[in-house]
């Protein structure tokens, strides 16, 4: 144990350094897995994580799906449109306002990617069985401020995106003519 403020401060920091590379490692394994899992159905990590927040939240918006991805709308149209022409989500019309479409999920067919997920789930449930309830709310609440933060810093760097020129079609022409166009 420390003796002296500075001491406590340092091994503080150290802590909070730790923390932070560990949280890095964790997010890059997921990246990893998500990566290794969607190879295995032809389909891109993009297209597995928001297959997985269609589950989660049980049906979403393209402009959902945007929001909480980071990724351009027309990017969320193309994802969308890949799950459901490999038949794992739905468009349906919200039935509380029709101009509304929400994506969700066809459970028959992601339980084809379930069995993937199954030696990770049971050892990650080994490991947390060794945690008191305490410590799991305490884990809990870690990994639900984390996510929320995630995803507030997601929506920072969208506002924070430069806009794309929009290409009409005199600067369609103009690049094409201009030397060295491709």
């Amino acid at each position: 144990m420390s003796s002296r403020p500075s001491d406590a401060a340092s091994d503080r920091a150290a802590r909070l350094a730790a923390v932070l590379r560990e949280v890095r490692r964790m997010t890059a394994q997921s990246v990893l897995i998500s990566e290794a899992v969607s190879a295995c159905f032809g389909l891109n990590s993009s297209d597995l994580e928001c297959l997985d927040l269609a589950l989660l939240s049980g049906g979403a918006t393209a402009g959902e799906f945007a929001k909480a991805t980071g990724l351009t709308t027309g990017a969320i149209t193309g994802v969308i449109d890949r799950l459901e022409r490999a038949g794992y989500v739905r468009r349906e019309r919200d039935p509380d306002d029709r101009r509304k479409v929400v994506v969700r999920a066809r459970t028959g067919m992601t339980r084809r990617i379930a069995p993937l997920y199954e030696s990770l789930q049971r050892e990650m449930t080994t490991l947390w069985s060794r945690y008191s309830d305490e410590e799991l709310a305490l884990v809990l609440d870690f990994l639900t401020r984390s996510c929320d933060l995630a995803v507030h810093e997601i929506a920072k760097l969208q506002s924070a995106r430069p806009l794309a020129r929009k290409r009409t079609p005199a600067r369609r022409r103009a690049r094409r003519a201009s030397p060295g166009a491709a």
